[in-house]
């Protein structure tokens, strides 16, 4: 396993180490949950106002959770505008899980 490879996992496990992201995660299996956007959130993810409602945090909470996230590989992010719109990176989980199956 690379070096790059260890930080990516490090990173995965201390961004799933907190209850908030972890449901964050799997709330965004199903994007259809959240409210309309202007856009569908099958194409350009979840609005970031929207993950701040639901997980009842502040804005800067909520935009250090998912940077967490994505920085470990298991989220991505499109801006449309000033707005942040985040996606499950499924390769990203996918990478993580065959790390683990091969533990």
């Amino acid at each position: 396993m690379s070096e790059a490879d260890d930080e990516t996992i490090e990173a995965a496990f201390k961004a799933l180490a907190h209850p908030t992201r972890r449901a964050i995660l799997e709330w965004l299996k199903e994007p259809d949950s959240f409210p309309p956007q202007d856009r569908p959130a099958e194409e350009v993810g979840v609005c970031l106002k929207h993950i701040q409602a639901r997980a009842g945090v502040s804005q800067s909470t909520a935009s250090q959770f998912m940077a967490s996230l994505q920085r470990a590989g298991l989220v991505t992010c499109t801006r449309i505008g000033q707005w942040s719109h985040y996606q499950r990176d499924e390769r990203g989980i996918d990478r993580l899980r065959q790390h683990l199956n091969a533990l």
